[in-house]
């Protein structure tokens, strides 16, 4: 064998020596994967993103996708007729819109479970109306009324549970129900944190269209690797985190109060960008993390 031929093997077993103690740690533990973004729309990112969950599981972890869709709603959206209507990052859902995003967002999920199995592990697409998993009340953007927009108050795992203890790997689409049984569309962050405290979840890592998480976004030497959920907080009430991140690290700092150990943010746009914050010694992304850490 030649030299080159022979160092290329050495790495790759030096790769997989460098991942045994995190699988050993994180063996038979809960993992959300909130999924969407552009990791969803673009193909080859979205085959990247199966093939690690599909591993996860396959070396022993217990992980959930939960899902979002939003750009592929906002297609059907307009190729109804419609446009699509944003109020504070949430989309104003009509009885039409809503009807639409259901009809897509069940698609979806039947999309992604189709990829796992190919892969040749179970998987089981559910929503949030299944087995009453996720309820919830209408929500309001800043007092207005913004439609069949729900606010999660109620978790019961029990359907996950019984999922991931008959070797599935459970794949969730974010819509609810509120008491009266009327459907309601969430945002999927919520769905994830609502979802990873209630499991008990060891991680829930959320894939986004940024690096991670920075103090000043224009500023790329001011990126943060690695932030207790307190000063997440502080960083939240200074006023110097906007935009989409802002209701994202809200959801990052309420899961590791509510339990979850550690929440990371990950670009879905770096192939196998979940493998790499999990399995290595200096991970990619940012990780939000308990005080006592």
């Amino acid at each position: 064998m030649e030299k080159p031929e022979m160092e290329q093997i050495m790495k790759k077993a030096e790769v997989l020596i460098e991942a045994l103690p995190y699988i050993q740690k994180f063996n038979r533990k809960i993992i959300v994967v909130k999924y969407g973004g552009s990791a969803m729309s673009n193909e080859e990112l979205q085959k990247n993103v199966i093939k690690d969950v599909t591993l996860l599981k396959l070396v022993g972890f217990k992980p959930i996708i939960v899902h979002g869709g939003g750009k592929a709603i906002s297609k059907w959206v307009a190729k109804a007729g419609k446009e699509p209507v944003f109020v504070n990052g949430l989309r104003v859902t009509d009885a039409e819109t809503m009807e639409i995003a259901e009809m897509v967002l069940g698609r979806v999920n039947k999309n992604l479970v189709a990829m796992v199995q190919e892969l040749g592990v179970p998987a089981a697409g559910i929503s949030g109306k299944d087995g009453g998993l996720l309820q919830v009340e209408k929500k309001y953007s800043d007092g207005k009324d913004i439609g069949f927009v729900g606010d999660v108050t109620k978790v019961n795992p029990k359907i996950l549970y019984d999922l991931i203890d008959r070797d599935y790997l459970p794949i969730v689409a974010p819509v609810g129900m509120d008491e009266n049984c009327e459907t309601y569309n969430i945002n999927a962050d919520d769905a994830a944190c609502a979802i990873a405290r209630a499991v008990g979840a060891d991680k829930l890592v959320f894939l986004t269209d940024v690096e991670g998480l920075y103090k000043d976004f224009s500023d790329k030497s001011s990126f943060i690797s690695r932030i207790t959920a307190s000063d997440a907080e502080a960083l939240v009430s200074s006023g110097e985190i906007g935009g989409g991140m802002l209701p994202k690290l809200n959801n990052c700092t309420a899961a590791v109060k509510g339990g979850v150990n550690r929440v990371h943010i990950l670009d879905g746009r770096i192939p196998h960008c979940l493998l790499l914050e999990i399995f290595t010694d200096h991970g990619i992304g940012t990780a939000i993390v308990g005080d006592d850490e």
